[in-house]
C-alpha cells in the first residue's frame, strides 16, 4: 500500500484518532481522580446518567485535547526531548555530522 492510500484509509485514521485520545488522556492523568471521586459519589447516590454525562465529557476532552497537542506540534517536541536521551539517536546524529 502506497502512502497516499495508506492516509486515506480507515485503519490510519482510527490509528490518528487512538493517537489523539491517548495523548489527551495522558495529560488528564491526575484530574481523571478528581472525576473518579465525584463519578464515584453520583454511582452512590444512584445518579447515573451524571456519571454517564461525565464519562462521555471526559471522552471528548482527552480526544480535543490530545488533537491540541498534536496539532500545536508538542508531539514533536516531546519526541526530540525523549531523542535527547536515546542513545541509538545520538550516534545516528553523530555520524551525519562527520
Amino acid at each position: 500500500m502506497n502512502r497516499k492510500q495508506l492516509l486515506k484509509s480507515w485503519k490510519y485514521k482510527l490509528m490518528l484518532f487512538k493517537a489523539y485520545f491517548e495523548h489527551g488522556y495522558s495529560f488528564m492523568s491526575y484530574p481523571k481522580w478528581v472525576v473518579a471521586i465525584f463519578g464515584i459519589g453520583e454511582v452512590v447516590n444512584k445518579n447515573y446518567n451524571i456519571v454517564i454525562i461525565g464519562a462521555f465529557i471526559f471522552f471528548i476532552s482527552c480526544v480535543v485535547i490530545g488533537w491540541l497537542f498534536i496539532k500545536w506540534g508538542f508531539y514533536e517536541a516531546q519526541q526530540e526531548v525523549s531523542n535527547q536521551f536515546n542513545l541509538f539517536v545520538k550516534e545516528l546524529r553523530k555520524r551525519k555530522t562527520i
